[in-house]
């Protein structure tokens, strides 16, 4: 945080106040004050002032002080006014609020963690982020990987610091908070990345906060970004694998966009073409009309490469049994997932048929 931004506050206040106005280090050291003289001064009644509440004004002999940045023990500022009166209050009040706000202001313009959360929300021109970029001396086109860590069950506040942990290089991998349960890394890679390599990220990610918090997560991957960019998009993608991942892959924990596959398919097609598709495959009768057994017979086949011999074993009957249990499934759907086209598109209306339930269920 530069002094210079508490030092032209402090200017702009000089008109409104015979007061002296000053801003303290958290070790009572004057960074910014409106006798210049003082500047690099040590205030000595500051830390044996402070009350229990700090985030109250409190006083010594000589002046009246207001802390800034609290956090539990800590403070990152003090804004001190001369005298102990309630004038000196009110002018300390309102200095530490313009204060507040400089810095704020000033953070966000400078922080490059805020850069690249404004990035990935959207909240900045695509034709600023290389301005941007350029005043923070951030490198735009380097590979980077957006993670999407999302808490299910419960989430803990702590499992940011925990992720953050993680990954302590601060000038080149992010960690954000984006809701109460989303956190998003995007991590900076070195060379060509590989997916295995991506994926242990994740994995590692997912064991630490498990270890330490005792919290579950989904993670989405995104596919790599190669500018800065590309952040927003990737981010979205991470989104979609998890969304698409709780349709179509509900064991899975860590989901990467590049490997969903026809679901991501599914996933963007309108309600009403997929329900005509429906129709349109079981004309002689509803999916609806499968009972529990004859889709777990199905499900199985699927699993088993199409292959009856390995199938029936599976599922523990003789290979006639399944034989005639694939018959019964040709003549409810006109369907013979003996043969290929047929299978696939029954697969497809499958996974159709769990689509549309998903979305009726979030409807209610």
């Amino acid at each position: 945080m530069s002094s210079r931004v508490f030092q032209s506050v402090i200017i702009q206040m000089k008109d409104a106040t015979d007061r002296c106005v000053g801003v303290t280090d958290e070790q009572g050291f004057v960074i910014a004050c409106s006798e210049l003289a003082m500047i690099g001064s040590h205030l000595d009644d500051m830390l044996p002032s402070i009350g229990e509440d700090r985030e109250q004004t409190f006083t010594s002999n000589v002046r009246t002080f207001k802390l800034l940045g609290v956090v539990g023990s800590r403070f990152d500022y003090a804004v001190f006014v001369s005298g102990h009166d309630d004038a000196a209050r009110s002018i300390c009040i309102l200095a530490s609020v313009a204060m507040s706000e400089a810095r704020i202001n000033y953070e966000e313009k400078h922080n490059k963690a805020t850069f690249v959360k404004n990035i990935i929300s959207d909240n900045i021109l695509p034709g600023d982020v290389y301005v941007r970029a350029k005043e923070l001396h951030f490198v735009t086109d380097v590979p980077r990987v957006v993670y999407l860590v999302r808490q299910v069950e419960h989430s803990d506040v702590a499992a940011l610091e925990v992720v953050q942990n993680l990954f302590p290089d601060r000038q080149r991998d992010f960690v954000l908070s984006v809701t109460e349960t989303d956190i998003v890394v995007i991590r900076e890679l070195t060379g060509e990345p590989g997916a295995d390599d991506i994926a242990a990220i994740a994995r590692q990610i997912e064991s630490t906060v498990k270890s330490e918090l005792g919290v579950k997560t989904v993670i989405g991957i995104g596919s790599t970004a190669y500018h800065l960019r590309e952040l927003a998009d990737r981010y979205k993608e991470a989104q979609v694998a998890i969304e698409v991942g709780k349709v179509f892959d509900t064991e899975k924990t860590i989901i990467s966009y590049e490997n969903l596959g026809i679901g991501r398919i599914i996933y963007q097609l309108p309600t009403t073409l997929c329900e005509m598709f429906l129709s349109e495959v079981f004309k002689k009768n509803p999916i609806e009309t499968l009972d529990d057994d004859t889709l777990e017979t199905i499900n199985k086949f699927f699993e088993n490469n199409l292959n009856v011999s390995e199938t029936s074993r599976k599922l523990y009957v003789h290979r006639n049994t399944l034989v005639y249990r694939l018959e019964k499934i040709k003549k409810l759907t006109g369907l013979d997932l003996r043969e290929f086209d047929h299978a696939i598109v029954f697969k497809v209306a499958m996974m159709v048929k769990k689509y549309l339930d998903s979305q009726n269920s979030a409807r209610f």
